[in-house]
């Protein structure tokens, strides 16, 4: 953590330095993208992360992308804008764009106690709206407490919804909508064969996902000296908090089919991006499904996957700036040192470093 925040201060003197009242250097590829490019590789470095992939959406459209260090360092293949990654917790603002469409036809109501639909869940009192921004009406100390466990929930509530399998309606609704073709909605612990006997998917769609699967970047352990060792694949099976794997690419599309109203009204995601209120009456770093904070003026809306010595992954967005950040690593140091859990990405240096840039 000590080097990385010395990498940081080399970042901020050496990318932002300019005059005052100067403003923010264009998107060209004389411009921020070169800064963005060396710093993001020192931060990797310096992070011990093996492999990652980025992205940068500009109005709807991917501006610029690399990949950096190796999906796989036995065998030297290189990490690229197309190597798939499971995105953890990222997994959630699918989870929250599905769960929002059924707000917006009135099959759910954000207020309404979920148990009153006869939705069996651990917290029947709880309501849409304090699951999807991870509040409590009662109980803990903080208004406001992260848990993927808890949000997990949703997955039963998703399947209320839209009776059939969780992993169904992400593949259906999102992923081929959106034609996410290096996307899969989990990995099934029993395999393809048991997938196909049910009936949800049919062969030739389990045979794609088997072959984005075998593309995966492979999970890193990163000691504190920085050296990498070859992790165990985790747990894949896909709820409403976890499970996703998925491409920087195809993040992109996601992405850009948000800002562009293709999957939510626009009155509903300005709703989603807002800080919900907690208990007390005070705004929570959560919106509806997004981390949602203030920085240099501008609005962030944000998200985080980590899987403990596996994977990681970030997505950064400056909506009136119009511009999202996407990283992608294979193992968790673009999320473990910094506490993201907590609401705040500044303590991110990958983040801090893009909105040094941007805003």
């Amino acid at each position: 953590m000590r080097r990385l925040a010395a990498s940081l201060c080399v970042v901020v003197v050496l990318a932002v330095a300019a005059p005052s009242g100067q403003q923010t250097p264009p998107f060209t590829p004389q411009g921020v993208f070169p800064v963005l490019e060396t710093y993001l590789e020192s931060l990797r470095q310096q992070a011990g992360i093996p492999g990652m992939s980025a992205a940068v959406v500009v109005g709807g459209a991917i501006a610029w992308e690399r990949g950096f260090g190796f999906q796989n360092v036995a065998t030297r293949i290189r990490a690229t804008p197309d190597t798939p990654y499971a995105i953890g917790d990222m997994s959630g603002t699918l989870a929250a764009v599905l769960l929002l469409q059924c707000v917006e036809i009135r099959r759910l109501d954000l207020d309404v106690p979920l148990g009153q639909y006869g939705i069996a869940i651990a917290e029947p009192t709880a309501t849409l709206r304090q699951l999807l921004s991870h509040t409590y009406p009662e109980g803990p100390s903080e208004p406001f407490v992260y848990s993927a466990e808890r949000y997990a929930q949703l997955t039963a509530v998703m399947e209320w919804c839209a009776p059939q399998p969780y992993r169904k309606s992400v593949a259906h609704r999102l992923l081929n909508r959106l034609a996410m073709k290096d996307s899969v909605p989990g990995i099934d612990p029993r395999g393809n064969a048991a997938v196909l006997a049910e009936g949800f998917f049919d062969a030739a769609e389990l045979e794609r996902h088997q072959a984005v699967i075998e593309r995966m970047a492979l999970p890193y352990k990163v000691d504190g000296r920085g050296r990498a060792e070859r992790a165990e694949m985790p747990s894949m099976q896909i709820s409403a908090s976890r499970g996703v794997v998925s491409t920087v690419r195809d993040l992109a599309r996601l992405d850009a089919a948000l800002d562009d109203a293709i999957l939510l009204r626009p009155e509903t995601t300005t709703v989603a991006w807002q800080p919900a209120t907690g208990r007390r009456g005070t705004p929570v770093p959560m919106g509806l499904g997004w981390f949602v904070q203030s920085h240099r003026g501008q609005r962030v809306v944000w998200h985080f996957g980590e899987l403990p010595n596996a994977y990681s992954s970030l997505i950064v967005k400056v909506p009136d700036r119009d511009v999202t950040l996407i990283l992608l690593a294979n193992s968790d140091g673009l999320s473990a040192p910094f506490q993201l859990s907590t609401g705040d990405v500044t303590r991110s240096l990958f983040a801090t470093l893009f909105l040094r840039l941007v805003t």
